[in-house]
């Protein structure tokens, strides 16, 4: 008989990560919401046309693509910008600029998983369309740093490492570097920090730059270069500066930006990325061939690279672990010691679960013994006993084991008033 296994690249969320995925996902809603994002979503199939049009027919090698009953070919989406810049450019005429819209999803690269990279992973991206201004740049890299201290993640184990396209085309133009080698110069920014220096020389070379050159040029530009005065007085009056390193090897994506770049950098552990993203003036047009030239920035921070950050991180660790005890807790069970009196403990988990409170119980006669073990397996913090003496009830705190006795009619409010208290007692550590 066969056993069948998630696929390769795939990941089951059991109650713990579906809590500690939950967890993630609440974060990224509750900052972006109070910059004043608005959440949208997007189709998880598009057409793989709308991909090579982004990235060219190379970028179907790291697709899940098919073709449907009807021959169309439709692939699942590996990053969602392409698709937002198809809405808003379809919708743009619908809303006021600028737009500040937020997605949270699933997103699908046919690549080789290892640490930190899995074929299925999920997404917050953050995006602003409609506006040039610095501002707009200075907002999307405030909400990253944000998002960080949110997730409890201190200010020694991350940096914004930031730089500029527009710095590097001035240079190839100063130096008379022809348009059509942009790209494989870029390329080798890119990797000069993992490459050796005499490889590096080989290849800048090659297009009539020195290695000298370059690194001349990257310390000027790491030592402050005029592009990022603006955001470095946004953030600065913001209290934010101190987050964020100047790093002119930052170069992201090749034909994609065409501005300000960053990544959220892990300082301590060696992990890729966390985040990373900028502008890209062009792609509203690209996607609508012309008719919606919008400027656009965003970033995307995914959740397969933040979940190791928040485990190898103690303030945030603190705060996931927290967060998935609650969510796996209740908050009362009832114990019905006397089954004569289930009528009025099942008419009183309904009152107390109209409340929004997380009551559970048994659905069958069972040992009271067995009652209050389910509910210390639960890690419920009250239990309720119905017993003989109803219309009196014992209210236990499980947390501090003590109890007391209350009227059936006060129950509610009595078990609203007591959880909204902290608990206290020898279970608390």
């Amino acid at each position: 008989m066969a056993t069948f296994q998630t696929v390769k690249g795939f990941r089951d969320f059991d109650p713990e990560a579906c809590a500690r995925r939950n967890f993630i996902f609440d974060t990224w809603r509750r900052v972006a919401r109070r910059y004043g994002f608005v959440e949208y979503e997007v189709p998880v199939l598009e057409s793989t046309d709308l991909f090579r049009k982004k990235s060219g027919d190379e970028i179907t090698s790291q697709l899940f693509c098919f073709k449907d009953k009807a021959d169309r070919e439709l692939s699942m989406r590996p990053e969602v910008t392409p698709s937002l810049a198809r809405l808003a450019a379809a919708r743009q005429r619908d809303y006021k600029k600028p737009l500040k819209w937020f997605q949270i999803g699933s997103c699908f690269r046919y690549e080789e998983p290892q640490e930190g990279r899995t074929r299925e992973f999920i997404q917050f991206n953050a995006d602003i369309l409609g506006d040039t201004s610095p501002g707009t740049d200075a907002e999307l890299i405030a909400l990253a740093i944000d998002t960080m201290i949110e997730f409890g993640v201190s200010a020694e184990d991350f940096a914004i490492r930031l730089s500029n396209r527009e710095i590097w085309n001035t240079f190839l133009t100063d130096h008379n570097i022809p348009a059509e080698q942009t790209g494989t110069f870029l390329q080798i920014i890119d990797k000069i920090e993992r490459a050796k220096p005499e490889e590096t020389a080989k290849k800048l070379e090659a297009i009539g730059l020195s290695l000298g050159t370059v690194r001349a040029f990257m310390d000027s530009a790491n030592a402050d270069h005029p592009a990022f005065a603006d955001l470095r007085a946004n953030l600065t009056a913001r209290g934010l500066w101190q987050h964020v390193r100047i790093d002119a090897t930052i170069v992201r994506g090749l034909a994609y930006y065409t501005g300000t770049v960053f990544e959220v950098f892990d300082l301590k552990h060696g992990l890729r990325a966390i985040a990373g993203g900028g502008r890209y003036d062009k792609l509203c047009a690209l996607m609508s061939d012309g008719k919606a030239d919008m400027p656009a920035a965003g970033f995307a921070m995914g959740d397969v690279v933040l979940g190791i950050l928040l485990d190898k991180t103690p303030g945030a660790q603190f705060k996931l672990t927290s967060a998935v005890q609650d969510a796996l807790s209740i908050d009362a069970t009832l114990v019905i010691a006397d089954e004569a009196q289930r009528p009025h403990a099942l008419a009183a988990l309904q009152t107390l679960r109209a409340r929004d409170l997380r009551i559970d119980y048994a659905f069958a006669p069972a040992k009271v013994g067995k009652q209050f073990q389910a509910a210390e397996d639960r890690k419920a913090r009250y239990a309720i006993v119905f017993g003989a003496e109803y219309p009196q009830i014992t209210l236990k705190d499980l947390v501090a084991r003590t109890q007391e006795e209350i009227p059936a009619h006060s129950l509610a409010d009595t078990l609203t008033q007591r959880l909204a208290q902290p608990p206290t007692g020898p279970l608390i550590a």
